[in-house]
């Protein structure tokens, strides 16, 4: 995916009004009119937003006569949810290797605590030069 389109995407849902009529058009198909009643803005104004949104590829607008329904375009989410997964792969690879780390770490912790409270009986110590 283009670097421009993804930016585009990102800009659009950086705004909650318009992630909320996103979140809206994910329950079906709607008009303007409904879409902007939730919000205390006017109708040009959540116009604005459904513009945006429309040239983000997020949404299509079609015409049934005087309805002209809004719909969820959900390409571009699959879009950035790839290119998030990116990222929450390295980061789950970053933790599991730290998950091992600690563990290392515990386990080493554990013989070492383990040996003080034996004063080191338990270890077999050979005299220098013996094997």
């Amino acid at each position: 995916m283009p670097a421009d389109r993804l930016s585009a995407t990102f800009a659009a849902l950086a705004d909650p009004t318009r992630r909320a009529i996103l979140a809206r058009l994910a329950s079906g198909e709607a008009s303007v009119t409904e879409l902007a009643r939730p919000f205390a803005m006017s109708l040009p104004a959540v116009s604005k937003h459904l513009r945006v949104l429309e040239r983000a590829g997020l949404i299509t607008r079609g015409r049934e006569a005087q309805w002209r329904p809004c719909r969820l375009a959900p390409a571009p989410l699959k879009d950035v949810a790839d290119w998030v997964d990116h990222y929450r792969r390295f980061w789950a690879e970053s933790f599991d290797r730290l998950d091992e780390y600690l563990r290392e770490v515990q386990t080493r912790d554990a013989r070492t605590k383990a040996a003080r409270r034996t004063g080191g009986k338990g270890r077999r110590r050979h005299p220098r030069g013996a094997p």
